[in-house]
């Protein structure tokens, strides 16, 4: 069985639409990561973290060993600056700003964890380029509320689409899993999808 250790409901449409049955534990771990620490680096430990967390309370709650673990997480990085997720509307604008007309990656850390002690990790990248944006619309999207509770303070699968001049990658890694890796990673480890492969679209 696949137990996601997140809370984030992009992820788990994301694993909805790919045809795999999971479960969904939510897990809290510590974010900090070592000043100077590469982004490719901390993105891979930050997810190890959450799926080793969830490991330990899928086994408390009686899961079997043989349950695959996954845990994930995502960074904007513009220029070496991780882009997390803003704490406040101006921090949003300031984010989407440094965006508008630039170049930037997106990249997913995703590590699958057993009771057996098996463990892999790995690090998926996109680019994505943005438009030139008018602040007129940095302010109304930022306004809607969509930008806060997402690193780089946009969501490509929203009204941030229309942001996007182009993607070189996995456009499902920008929203939270790269599908195409993971589906090759899951077989791996002996877990089908029960439907056809999606192909997502904005």
């Amino acid at each position: 069985m696949l137990i996601l250790a997140s809370s984030s409901p992009r992820r788990a449409m994301l694993l909805r639409k790919g045809g795999y049955p999971f479960e969904t534990v939510k897990v809290s771990v510590s974010e900090e990561l070592p000043e100077g620490m590469r982004p490719e680096t901390g993105v891979r430990e930050l997810a190890v973290r959450k799926a080793q967390a969830g490991l330990t309370y899928w086994l408390a709650q009686g899961g079997d060993i043989q349950d695959v673990i996954m845990g994930a997480d995502t960074m904007v990085v513009l220029d070496a600056r991780i882009l997390g997720k803003p704490e406040t509307q101006a921090e949003a604008e300031e984010m989407l700003l440094s965006l508008s007309g630039r170049t930037h990656v997106v990249l997913t850390g995703v590590a699958l964890i057993s009771g057996s002690g098996r463990l892999v990790s790995d690090v998926v990248e996109t680019v994505v380029r943005f438009h030139q944006l008018g602040v007129d619309d940095i302010k109304a999207y930022v306004a809607s509320g969509e930008a806060m509770d997402k690193a780089g303070a946009y969501g490509i699968q929203g009204d941030a689409g229309k942001f996007v001049e182009y993607v070189e990658g996995s456009l499902t890694n920008v929203i939270g899993l790269p599908m195409e890796y993971l589906s090759e990673c899951l077989r791996a480890w002996g877990i089908e999808q029960t439907e056809g492969v999606f192909i997502y679209h904005v």
